[in-house]
């Protein structure tokens, strides 16, 4: 673990484009991966979209057992308990093919994701055995209740009880959980509950237990197919071997979780949105007008690029980030009884990057689903037209596994925590990057050197808020939210950069071209946006004299050329014209 970069690190130095993940690093394992689990959600699932969402009895159910058939249920479980036991860039290509299969996405997250992996590594190894092995089939549902009708993001305040019987055998459980996934027919639910009142706890709940109902199906704007329902617990008894990790140690296992969560997420929006560029690439190659096809036009042209350049991002973020968690299992030894919770914590130094990915990944897929809409016109506002349930089903994205808000604020929060316990040398970098400004050694060329001013762009206002705000930085989250965007756009930037010259480096630059042209102009169009950000922000820190040499500083961090960035979308557009669907 040593020599594994730490979380958060990429802001206070330079990465070796050879270190990060790309997807053409996949093996001949990975693309057969991509391959039958895009195979299967065409065939199985999307085949059945009407059927799907109009929660056909059963259907849900049939799925499951079908993905479980082909071990899609499994990837991130030993196969000590019959589960695959996969590699992090396997189990990244499945969340990503599973984006395109709409509210099923949402069940078999539930299923793989919250609903398994607390007993995965925080479970002991009865309560594996008893329950991982359904899991994996389908023949067993996992649903996860943290969520209460008054506490969403304040997730600790939550008012579900769970005291222990007299005779010391069971846990009483008492309260209402809401906005369940998988609830009408999980077998198990993980549960947190407050022993005594103020122990948050987690708990393993069989769901055919008495005193547990569910309430009437959410009627949701999107993820129609998927079961949302309110989870209530009257006088539920759970026997004491069914507490998960530690008593008061709830919390633990609901953070590690989320981090996994987040990340998967991001994976999802990433096939989410390949699909609705696909859908939309074909519709303007067939839609004429004025006796032409629409893909002819600039103004769509742009839309199609801009999408595609969105895409490339992403998938350059989720993929390095994967490649991060990959390494890191590697360098850990999770042998031992407590393996999972080893494993929990080696994912936990990555919780920055996870929630970097999540708020680009779901916000980028809000973006590229709603142009998609637009290319479509009328008919994209028409149900018989997919287009139209993607763009229903992306909105949750932005608000569950955490809300975007929630993560912009940890972003900073979790970059000052660490920097405290030494982790990360903020202060130090900031104190630098002064006296380089003050020296005037700040030559910037070309993009390599605009992946530099993002993160000084950054660090300037970063400091700034210090300066002001101490520690309390954090508190005041109309500053924070705003550094959480640089810090997150910083790693956008990098990481379409990093893949693009890695790719540069082991192909050629002809056969890479695409790739350069998309990274070129996502990274001009960007640095703009970071600068007025940081006047934005640093206009509110301070004032007088101070603001105006902040301001100077930051003029002289983001001295740049603009690219011809029309053209560079213009040969985006005719790639994506010509293969009717995302191309790199």
């Amino acid at each position: 673990m040593s020599n594994l970069p730490k979380g958060g690190s990429f802001l206070f130095s330079q990465t070796n484009p050879q270190d990060i993940f790309t997807p053409e690093d996949f093996t001949l394992e990975h693309k057969m991966i991509y391959r039958m689990t895009t195979g299967f959600v065409t065939d199985s699932v999307l085949a059945q979209m009407n059927e799907l969402e109009a929660k056909k009895e059963g259907l849900i159910r049939e799925l499951l057992m079908a993905a479980g058939e082909l071990g899609l249920n499994g990837a991130d479980i030993s196969e000590e308990y019959g589960g695959m036991e996969m590699d992090k860039i396997s189990t990244t290509i499945i969340a990503e093919c599973m984006g395109r299969s709409g509210s099923f996405a949402m069940t078999q997250g539930g299923q793989t994701g919250i609903g398994s992996m607390p007993i995965v590594m925080f479970g002991t190894p009865e309560q594996k055995k008893k329950y991982l092995p359904g899991i994996v089939t389908g023949e067993k549902v996992g649903a996860y209740a943290l969520t209460e009708p008054g506490a969403g993001s304040d997730a600790l305040s939550a008012k579900t009880r769970a005291n222990l019987s007299p005779d010391g055998k069971h846990y009483i459980l008492n309260g209402t959980k809401q906005f369940i996934t998988n609830s009408a027919m999980a077998d198990i639910f993980i549960v947190y509950a407050k022993i005594d009142g103020d122990k948050f706890t987690t708990f393993i709940v069989d769901g055919d237990s008495e005193g547990l109902s569910t309430g009437a199906e959410e009627h949701k704007m999107g993820i129609k197919g998927s079961s949302t329902r309110s989870v209530s617990f009257d006088d539920v008894k759970v026997p004491v071997e069914n507490l998960l990790f530690e008593i008061g140690r709830g919390h633990v296992v609901a953070f590690n979780i989320l981090n996994l969560g987040r990340y998967k997420l991001a994976a999802n929006s990433l096939g989410n949105a390949k699909f609705a560029l696909e859908l939309s690439a074909s519709y303007a190659n067939e839609r004429k007008q004025f006796g032409t096809p629409i893909a002819n036009f600039g103004l769509i042209k742009e839309k199609l690029a801009e999408m595609a350049i969105k895409i490339y991002v992403m998938e350059s973020m989720v993929y390095r980030t994967g490649g991060l968690l990959e390494s890191m299992m590697h360098s850990l030894d999770t042998s031992g009884a407590d393996g999972g919770q080893v494993a929990a914590k080696g994912i936990e130094e990555y919780a920055l990057e996870c929630s970097m990915n999540k708020v680009f990944a779901t916000e980028a897929l809000g973006y590229v689903v709603d142009e998609g809409v637009q290319i479509h016109g009328g008919y994209g506002f028409s149900s018989e037209y997919t287009i139209e349930r993607l763009y229903r089903d992306a909105r949750i994205y932005r608000i569950f596994e955490g809300t975007n808000e929630i993560n912009r604020v940890l972003i900073p929060t979790t970059l000052l925590r660490r920097a405290a316990k030494g982790d990360l040398p903020l202060v130090e970098t900031i104190a630098q990057l002064k006296e380089k400004i003050a020296g005037g050694s700040l030559a910037r060329e070309g993009e390599a050197g605009l992946v530099q001013a993002a993160k000084d762009i950054f660090l300037l206002t970063m400091g700034a808020g210090l300066a002001k705000y101490g520690k309390d930085l954090p508190k005041h989250q109309e500053i924070s939210g705003r550094l959480a965007d640089l810090a997150i756009r910083a790693f956008a930037i990098e990481s379409a950069w990093l893949r693009a010259q890695k790719a540069v480096a082991n192909e050629g630059g002809v056969k890479t071209k695409l790739k350069l042209s998309m990274a070129m102009a996502y990274i001009s169009a960007t640095v703009g946006l970071l600068e007025y950000s940081a006047k934005e922000t640093l206009t509110a820190l301070a004032e007088g004299e101070e603001l105006a040499s902040l301001l100077e500083n930051l003029q002289r961090v983001t001295q740049y050329k603009i690219r011809n960035t029309v053209a560079l979308r213009q040969e985006i557009a005719a790639a994506v014209s010509e293969e009717g669907k995302y191309v790199v």
